[in-house]
């Protein structure tokens, strides 16, 4: 859940786990995809960043990927990198993936250094080819909060255009102290996609924007609520597509009380043998 929970759902997905689970039906294939940052928080000057990443399917069953982060927010600066992996097994109506991804790096804080551990594994089951559940342990160990995050999904392919999802994570140990509820919802149309989702509940900074702790990650009790919206452009002549999320999160307590805007751009191509 870095860089802020409609990016994990969303554009987090071309880096980290998302795209693990959607393998290139082509078989083998090579995607670039270049992201870029902006956003607002209160009673700061905001910040912004970029990533560069590397998907790679070996085959419609196996896909790994490495990429390169770096994000600015307030006074908090941090640069990671990441590596991710899935493989699918299973014919017809029941089919499972399980994957896994890592997340390192460090950054500063002001004039204090900051570390970045974010580790996840995951197993996906769908089944009638609409049913999908979601099992998933998400490690965090970044700047003063650590913790394990637990969470189960479930989504549902209504019909070849339409998707929703619910997911639910509850913390364990140490002080993450977080209980999210999310849901989201996709429209595949020709020549676009739509996508928009929220979520609720309890976390830290370090689950919303991990290493942007500018004074809040040791806070517990942080209530957030968060929307967003985005879609998807195909560019079939270009062999790639363009993507743009809006994101907004308030987040709350007798001690803190900040509002963040967010907005996502991220350019996908593809290179070597797609479309065989």
């Amino acid at each position: 859940m870095r860089r802020g929970l409609a990016v994990a759902a969303t554009v987090a997905g071309l880096l980290a786990p998302v795209c693990a689970l959607h393998a290139a039906p082509s078989g083998v294939d090579d995607r670039i995809a270049i992201g870029f940052q902006g956003e607002s928080l209160t009673n700061t000057s905001g910040g912004g960043g970029g990533s560069l990443t590397w998907l790679h399917n070996f085959s419609a069953d196996a896909l790994a990927g490495v990429a390169v982060e770096h994000q600015v927010l307030a006074n908090s600066h941090w640069t990671f990198g990441s590596l991710n992996g899935a493989y699918s097994m299973g014919q017809g109506d029941q089919r499972y993936t399980v994957y896994g991804e890592a997340h390192e790096g460090a950054g500063n804080a002001g004039d204090r250094a900051l570390n970045y551990h974010i580790e996840a594994v995951g197993l996906v089951g769908t089944y009638f080819h609409r049913l999908s559940v979601q099992l998933e342990d998400r490690q965090f160990f970044v700047d003063t909060v650590s913790g394990n995050l637990p969470k189960l999904g479930v989504s549902y392919l209504w019909n070849p255009h339409f998707q929703t999802s619910v997911s639910y994570a509850y913390s364990v140990g140490s002080n993450l102290g977080t209980r999210l509820l999310a849901g989201k919802i996709d429209l595949y149309e020709p020549g676009l996609n739509w996508l928009a989702g929220f979520s609720f509940g309890q976390a830290t900074a370090a689950v919303l924007n991990p290493g942007a702790s500018v004074g809040e990650t040791s806070i517990p009790g942080l209530r957030v609520k968060e929307g967003y919206v985005g879609a998807t452009l195909p560019l079939p002549n270009w062999r790639s597509e363009i993507s743009l999320i809006l994101d907004y999160q308030k987040l709350y307590s007798p001690f803190v009380d900040s509002k963040r805007f967010q907005g996502n751009l991220n350019y996908i191509f593809h290179i070597g043998n797609h479309g065989k």
